[in-house]
């Protein structure tokens, strides 16, 4: 082939096989002419009845249900019909092509996709969508797409029915020579039923020659020649008409369908053959059965493949990141109320049961690598969220609960808090007899457990209905028996339900496109703590003087927030935060650099709150309240790291807002609640033995109030520095608190795996106060005091000397009188360093 000549097409491609069976029993009407794609309409003009009509039909009804239902459909209204049942709207296109599209907008009609549908010739004019530079990577196929588009790469647009065809024509490169691609798409309903391109692309995602002939049928639909399905216009013909379009047909196409043309001739020739015992004939351009399922096409087994070959390098960083990428994926179906979002889910989730890993794990008694605990941490999150779908079908939640069941059952389904009972001993004899003792032994619970358990839970509760529909739901004037524990004293609606459970149907409504009803319930929830947490203050007041006596207490939390599988913390906080961000011009833009820039919000009032508080300041609240939860630690290196690691990413959100006077203020407020709230806080004057240390959360809250109130920033943070775990053993016998049994197995400590972490932490801490007190002697001699009293590691005590020495010494200022003797009072306490006493002895000698 000549340089710069362009290639001969390809052979056709075969159309996909027909859905359903198509006959007529009376000729169309002769009054109406055929027309053409709609003409562009003025923006000015009203839509007209026909096309609001259509509009609604071609997205809910199956052309063969039309087709039942009226004896006679006049041809302009079919045309309408077909032409309204492509999809309208480029973000669905987006979907299905790219995984890093990031464009869903919360406030999705109930109805339809995000951003609604798109009238004839409209784009959808997306930042990243349809302009230079945009849209997540210019080698995905969206991007790739739009280029052939714009490019005026596509060719040859015919609609026939729900049917459209095209060819795309790939420039040519160094490297290749320009080729061009024959393109079929099938659709139904605003969906792309099927995909079929000339390219052989194997992947999850339409290629990018699928993406430009579906944009270009979006963006220029007048520009597309309409043709009604292709048994419309056989019907039309007579007997001559009908042996003459065969003929030419077979003429044009003799070497490949000659063979199937002579034995369709001969079945049909033969009165016993089975094709004439069917009435009518199929045709693959008349749109889907009224029995066939309505969703998009996915590629099943391209799924398969790609979790599997994922799966296979789970030892590397791109591997983990792209199943991550999935499971974004599957939000975003849900989000757009997509069908596909369940069905990729259970095909991910195959693949993960069916990992050979998983029994060689078992077998050995090892634990599962960080990164692939937390992707079947966010596979069990997923799956509580499909389950919490407030308006699936009775038959889809039976189906789950059935796969569910099934997956939890099997021997190698990982383990809840990712042990599998080797890295525990067996202590039942270590404890006191009685006839209760078998009650120590907790049931088995895998990652599935909560998502069965989610299968239980409905929504058609009466007062959570009222919750979740209306902004302005409060008490009635006159309250019957029991109403009053379903309202606060200002009449809000509060929502008691097992905390992580009540966040968890919260994080559903979410997922599945419902923000504003997301937000009321979040409302009723934060209603429902505070009321809890003003209760358990009262009771506190009451008991005070007995706890302080006893230096102890047995009250605290079993079952923590912070690192809790379902997040709940981290729910809300999300769900609150994205009704108050800001979206900026460029926020699509795909970017590396876009990533890495934190978040803009702004405050936006609580319609039901009559006191004038954002959402904002609401989520600063709730992630304070829950990080300062008083709670146990929890058994296992996995669950004990995943409460470090959950505690460092809420601190991350945090560390994104920016502190003005109302949020100080909410700062404020909940910062002295923690410091009185006894032992139901993590902050208060009495905790449990075993009670997760607060020193990373402490250090933010002194960052973040030192600036507004100092005095109350240290006394937070002095108070927190305390780790009693080290201090003290546990009594004797206590068994009070079964849920953390490896503290009564006589030991100096129980099994905490991470408390060199927490002491690194607890270092941490006492540093940045020092830092942050230097010249103020009398706050330096209350952190010395505090150091001395709960840090018990030398090597801690001896780079906290190390840090004071040289905050105390700057290389361009004379030095800190008053941190020198801090630090030295502390290099005095490591007897095991000399070396230490001699440069600060000698440093306090030259002052």
């Amino acid at each position: 082939m000549a340089e710069g000549e362009r290639a001969p097409p390809p052979p056709p491609l075969p159309l996909p096989p027909a859905k359903r069976l198509c006959s007529r029993s009376c000729p169309p009407s002769q009054h109406c002419p055929p027309q053409r794609g709609a003409a562009a309409r003025p923006q000015h003009q009203p839509e007209s009845l026909l096309d609001c009509a259509a509009k609604a039909v071609a997205e809910k009804w199956a052309f063969e249900r039309v087709e039942e239902r009226f004896e006679r459909i006049p041809e302009p209204v079919q045309r309408r019909i077909v032409y309204w049942s492509f999809p309208r709207n480029e973000r669905e296109i987006c979907m299905y092509s790219s995984f890093q599209y990031r464009g869903e907008e919360p406030g999705a009609p109930a109805g339809g996709p995000i951003g609604g549908a798109l009238g004839p010739g409209q784009s959808s004019a997306l930042p990243g969508i349809g302009g230079p530079g945009a849209g997540g990577g210019e080698g995905l196929p969206f991007r790739r797409g739009i280029r052939l588009l714009e490019s005026g790469c596509v060719e040859n647009v015919l609609q026939v029915g729900f049917h459209l065809s095209g060819t795309v024509t790939e420039p040519a490169t160094q490297s290749e020579p320009e080729a061009t691609y024959k393109v079929a798409i099938s659709f139904d309903r605003c969906k792309i039923t099927s995909v079929t391109c000339g390219c052989g692309n194997r992947d999850i995602f339409y290629c990018a020659h699928v993406v430009a002939l579906s944009l270009y049928r979006i963006r220029k639909p007048d520009q597309v020649k309409l043709r009604l399905p292709i048994s419309e216009t056989l019907f039309q013909m007579n007997r001559d008409q009908l042996q003459k379009f065969v003929q030419y047909l077979i003429t044009a196409h003799h070497t490949e369908v000659l063979p199937t043309a002579q034995k369709l001739a001969d079945e049909i020739l033969s009165s016993n053959s089975e094709i004439n015992q069917v009435h009518g004939a199929p045709d693959p351009t008349a749109g889907a059965s009224i029995n066939d399922e309505n969703c998009w096409h996915l590629d099943e087994e391209q799924v398969r493949e790609q979790v599997k070959l994922f799966l296979s390098q789970g030892g590397y960083y791109s591997s983990g990141k792209q199943l991550n990428s999935m499971f974004a994926k599957v939000r975003e179906m849900l989000r757009m109320r997509d069908s596909n979002g369940a069905r990729m889910l259970t095909l991910i989730t195959e693949q993960f049961m069916a990992d050979p890993r998983l029994a060689l794990w078992r077998q050995q008694g090892t634990g599962m690598t960080d990164k692939c605990r937390q992707l079947w941490d966010e596979l069990g999150a997923l799956w509580v969220c499909i389950v919490l779908n407030p308006h699936c079908k009775h038959e889809e939640k039976t189906s789950w609960l059935r796969q569910l069941k099934k997956w939890n059952d099997m021997d190698v389904c990982p383990l809840e808090d990712g042990n599998y009972g080797n890295d525990l001993p067996n202590i039942t004899n270590a404890l006191p007899q009685s006839n209760g003792h078998d009650s120590l032994v907790r049931p088995r619970r895998t990652v599935f457990t909560r998502a069965v358990e989610a299968c239980d839970l409905h929504w058609q509760d009466s007062h959570l209905q009222r919750i979740i529909s209306s902004d302005f739901y409060l008490s009635p004037s006159c309250q019957r028996d029991g109403e009053s524990l379903l309202f606060n004293s200002q009449g809000q609606p509060l929502w008691l339900e097992h905390v992580p459970t009540a966040c968890a149907r919260v994080d559903a409504l979410r997922s599945h496109g419902y923000p504003k009803e997301a937000l009321r319930l979040a409302v009723a929830i934060i209603s429902t703590l505070r009321l809890q947490q003003q209760r358990q203050l009262e009771i506190y007041k009451q008991q005070k003087k007995e706890l302080i006596l006893r230096n102890a207490t047995t009250i605290t939390n079993l079952e923590g927030w912070v690192g809790h599988p379902l997040d709940p913390i981290g729910c809300l906080f999300t769900t609150l935060t994205e009704a108050c961000r800001v979206d900026e011009d460029n926020a699509m833009e795909g970017t590396e650099g876009s990533e890495s820039l934190h978040p803009s919000y702004h405050h936006v009032c609580v319609d039901s709150l009559e006191s004038g508080e954002s959402y904002l300041s609401l989520a600063l609240e709730v992630a304070l309240l829950g990080m300062g939860q008083q709670r146990l630690m929890p058994e296992g290196l996995y669950a004990q790291d995943k409460v470090c690691r959950n505690e460092e990413q809420i601190i991350g959100r945090l560390q994104e807002l920016e502190l003005d006077a109302a949020l100080v203020q909410t700062l404020r407020k909940q910062c002295i609640l923690l410091l009185e709230g006894g032992p139901f806080s993590g902050l208060g004057e009495v905790i449990h033995r075993e009670s997760v240390p607060m020193h990373t959360y402490a250090k933010y809250l002194f960052s973040a109030l030192l600036p507004h109130d100092a005095d109350l920033a240290y006394k937070l943070s002095l108070r927190a520095m305390r780790l009693p775990v080290l201090e003290s053993s546990a009594p004797s016998g206590d068994v009070s608190h079964p849920h953390h049994i490896v503290s009564v197995v006589p030991s100096r400590y129980p099994r905490w795996f991470t408390l060199g972490h927490l002491e690194s932490q607890q270092c941490e801490l006492a540093s940045t106060m020092l830092t942050a007190a230097k010249g103020d002697m009398l706050r330096l001699r209350t952190v010395l005091e505090a150091i001395q009293r709960n840090i018990h590691s030398s090597s801690l005590i001896f780079k906290l000397a190390q840090d004071a020495f040289k905050i105390a010494t700057p290389a361009d200022s004379s030095s800190d009188t008053t941190l020198l003797n801090v630090a030295l009072e502390l290099g005095l306490q490591v007897r095991t360093t000399p070396s230490i006493f001699c440069v600060l002895g000698l440093t306090l000698c030259i002052l």
